[in-house]
């Protein structure tokens, strides 16, 4: 498995655990990290920037989803859904180094392995609509700035 897939379920999971028991952030990634410790090969700085962004701007993220839901309820979603389009959108968003391509291939991946069957055409939909929204801004921004 490759060291960011890795990482990405740890984020998932610890970002579960945190929103299911709403202890502190800290704590949870704690623990999460301990479970993961016999995996050499977890990216535990990608893990703990991609955990970091996603917890720091939950509510920006959430926002971003709820303009692409149509005729859908924010509440309906699936938590471990609203948790890996948090995900996605803090990478394509705030992690340059990684292509947003890949961002949406990994958690439309993970939604196919953790989440239900529908989730991951679900997931691609919902972070491909985000992804050409952050190409017309970024278009925008460049043509601002010229």
């Amino acid at each position: 498995m490759h060291p960011n897939r890795l990482a990405r379920e740890c984020v998932l999971k610890a970002l579960y655990a945190y929103d299911i028991s709403q202890e502190a952030p800290e704590k949870i990634l704690k623990s999460t990290l301990a479970s993961f410790s016999n995996h050499k090969d977890l990216d535990m700085e990608f893990m703990k920037t991609l955990y970091t962004y996603v917890y720091e701007n939950q509510n920006w993220a959430n926002q971003h989803i709820k303009d692409c839901l149509q005729n859908w309820e924010f509440s309906r979603v699936a938590t471990v859904d609203q948790i890996l389009l948090r995900m996605g959108i803090c990478e394509i968003y705030f992690m340059e180094d990684v292509p947003p391509k890949v961002s949406i291939s990994e958690a439309v991946e993970i939604a196919k392995v953790y989440s239900t069957g529908d989730s991951s055409g679900f997931v691609n939909g919902i972070l491909d609509s985000i992804y050409k929204k952050y190409l017309k801004e970024e278009a925008k921004t460049t043509k601002d700035n010229n």
